[in-house]
């Protein structure tokens, strides 16, 4: 059972490792904020595989929905609907 934990611990971290980088790396300002939304997810479920399950919800919410969005909406009023 805890060999289970360990490697879905280590996937779950690679993921976040892996969309953070694509997040830096993506040259469209939408795509950055999707990946960056990706990597509040697998932050989340990282906080849930720690039993956090409160600070897990509140990382979903904020980090994977609410900064995502605000972004998106902030692109589309500065660049007027248009990406890059």
């Amino acid at each position: 059972m805890s060999n289970l934990v360990v490697i879905l611990n280590i996937l779950v971290v690679a993921g976040m490792v892996v969309s953070a980088i694509l997040a830096v790396h993506f040259e469209k300002l939408l795509s950055s904020v999707i990946a960056l939304g990706v990597t509040g997810v697998f932050a989340a479920a990282a906080f849930l595989l720690l039993h956090a399950p409160d600070v897990a919800i509140s990382e979903a919410a904020v980090g994977a929905a609410l900064s995502p969005l605000i972004f998106i909406v902030a692109l589309k009023k500065i660049r007027g609907g248009d990406d890059k």
